[in-house]
């Protein structure tokens, strides 16, 4: 049965073998059997020439067609690498931008009223103060300045505590010292003080028995 192998307008593929085989079976038809046999040879070679002729057409549109399709394969595939990279790369922007959104939802920014009291004066002139982008980097700016000076005077702070702990430690050592040195004393002189009740007593003791 014939097969409609016709091509689309445009492409390169041969023309159908299927006509070259039909003419090729006629011959061995009982149609062709009172017909020289040396003519019908001759045909029969031309059209197994013609056979080999379009399987060599046909090898070469494949081999073409399969070159084309690799490296329509290899675009694909670079596309879709492409296409993977910015997927990527469009994720990774989306994480910054929720990080920047979070860090900028932490902070607590001087309000403009603020800024405009404290901030230095080449920093609110009138044409920042008109220009909303530059005046939240200057709002920024300023905020940073202001923690990183709160944040030293957090640790200058923080040093002159450590700084009165070590001194009220070294004065309670001294006081501790101090007191056991007075402990010491007081029990030393009450021993004395026993002492002395003891060599007084019989010397007391003598003079009430002296008479008068």
């Amino acid at each position: 049965m014939h097969t409609d192998n016709s091509s689309a307008p445009g492409d390169s593929f041969p023309p159908p073998a299927d006509d070259v085989l039909d003419k090729l079976r006629d011959l061995s038809s009982p149609a062709y059997l009172q017909q020289d046999t040396a003519a019908i040879h001759i045909r029969a070679m031309a059209l197994i020439g013609r056979l080999k002729s379009l399987y060599r057409a046909a090898n070469t549109v494949t081999r073409l067609k399969k070159d084309e399709t690799a490296e329509a394969r290899q675009d694909m595939d670079q596309s879709h690498l492409n296409l993977q990279n910015l997927l990527y790369e469009k994720r990774h922007l989306e994480r910054e931008i929720e990080k920047c959104r979070q860090f900028a939802s932490d902070i607590s920014l001087y309000s403009v009223e603020e800024y405009k009291l404290l901030a230095p004066e080449e920093s609110r002139t009138k044409e920042i103060l008109d220009d909303e982008h530059q005046l939240m980097l200057n709002r920024l700016n300023f905020e940073l300045a202001e923690r990183q000076r709160l944040d030293l005077k957090k640790r200058e702070l923080i040093q002159q505590k450590e700084d009165l702990l070590k001194e009220s430690k070294a004065k309670s050592s001294t006081m501790d010292n101090v007191k056991t040195q007075i402990e010491l004393l007081m029990k030393t002189a009450s021993e004395i003080q026993k002492k002395v009740d003891e060599l007084i007593q019989p010397i007391s003791s003598q003079t009430n028995g002296i008479p008068g």
